[in-house]
């Protein structure tokens, strides 16, 4: 058996494989002293270029449509930045004595990020869903997160007793907003360009996320801060993780049903509720985090996104197969009806 066939009989995403080598390769050859000042600058125009394609594709017509349906949108946005930071809260606060002030800021930055863009998009289509739902809930959650997740760090860490820079915010609009901007401003020019090559943004999306990881992780082996957490607090991590992210699960999906919700409506609503976005993340606390053990903070972000798509596959499967075996008696009825 060739090593291509043998890779798939695994079913391992290539992108969570890059993730680990990525991690795996700052363990080995960290970057320092003057190639870390220009791994900087590199992660500042990867990211700046990201958020500047994000916004040469993202239509407002688009995003005006996905408002008008806004009971689905109030139910997302209500999963995404209150059950979710909320339940942060209270399990971080439960927990506090078993995890590192880094873990638990962590924690609670997963839980104020935005929804992810492409994953809910690709879940919702394979679970036969609200695709366009999906993608203006999806959009707006990113675009409301650019404000949002600072604030809500803001309120969080406050709670908590932990200091925070206001500056982060001015960095915010000047690194991830400010491009973004550019980027609608010129979408007549090449907005259309850039969704016939839709491959471009996901080589810089995904790229842009394993050069900020890289950095990450190479900072924190110089600083040897790896160990300071114990095999103890990893385990409380991804336990919360999996914890946080079955509660989300399990509540979006009762209240899509009790609301009403028909089952397309429903899928959009659990897949964009439930997920947190890596891309808009890891870039963000590359800002808001300057200077602090950013390798761990990120860490649990990193564990979250792995969960959520092996969920989330899991979960759209039993979706799609509910929606075939939906199907097939309406098909063989329809042919039975049929004049031979």
């Amino acid at each position: 058996m060739s090593l291509t066939r043998i890779w798939s009989s695994l079913h391992i995403d290539p992108y969570l494989a890059a993730l680990v080598g990525t991690v795996a390769l700052a363990a080995l050859l960290p970057v320092r002293g003057a190639g870390a000042e220009a791994m900087d600058w590199a992660v500042r125009a990867a990211v700046a270029l990201l958020f500047f394609l994000y916004g040469a594709r993202l239509s407002p017509q688009a995003v005006l449509a996905g408002l008008m349906h806004w009971r689905l949108q109030a139910i997302i946005f209500a999963s995404t930045f209150i059950l979710f930071p909320a339940a942060g809260l209270l399990l971080t606060t439960l927990l506090r004595p078993w995890l590192t002030p880094e873990l638990t800021l962590g924690i609670m930055f997963v839980c104020a990020l935005p929804s992810t863009v492409q994953s809910s998009i690709a879940f919702t289509s394979i679970a036969r869903g609200n695709v366009s739902a999906a993608l203006c809930s999806a959009s707006i959650s990113n675009l409301l997160g650019m404000v949002l997740t600072p604030a809500l760090m803001v309120v969080l860490l406050n709670t908590h007793g932990t200091g925070f820079s206001l500056k982060a915010l001015a960095d915010i609009a000047l690194q991830l907003l400010l491009p973004f901007v550019a980027g609608q401003l010129l979408r007549p020019l090449i907005g259309a360009w850039l969704l016939r090559h839709k491959a471009i943004t996901s080589v810089v999306d995904r790229g842009s996320i394993l050069l900020v990881v890289y950095a990450a992780f190479s900072a924190g082996m110089v600083a040897g801060i790896w160990s300071r957490v114990s095999p103890t607090g990893l385990v409380i991590v991804l336990l919360l993780d999996m914890v946080l992210l079955a509660l989300v699960l399990l509540v979006t999906t009762r209240v899509s049903r009790w609301c009403g919700f028909s089952t397309e409506d429903e899928i959009a609503i659990v897949f964009c509720g439930s997920k947190k976005s890596m891309a808009a993340g890891i870039p963000m606390a590359n800002i808001l985090f300057a200077g602090q053990a950013l390798g761990l903070i990120v860490l649990p972000l990193m564990l979250f996104h792995q969960a959520q798509l092996f969920a989330c596959a899991t979960l759209a499967r039993r979706y799609a197969r509910r929606s075939e075996a939906a199907q097939a008696p309406d098909a063989g009825l329809e042919g039975a009806a049929r004049p031979a």
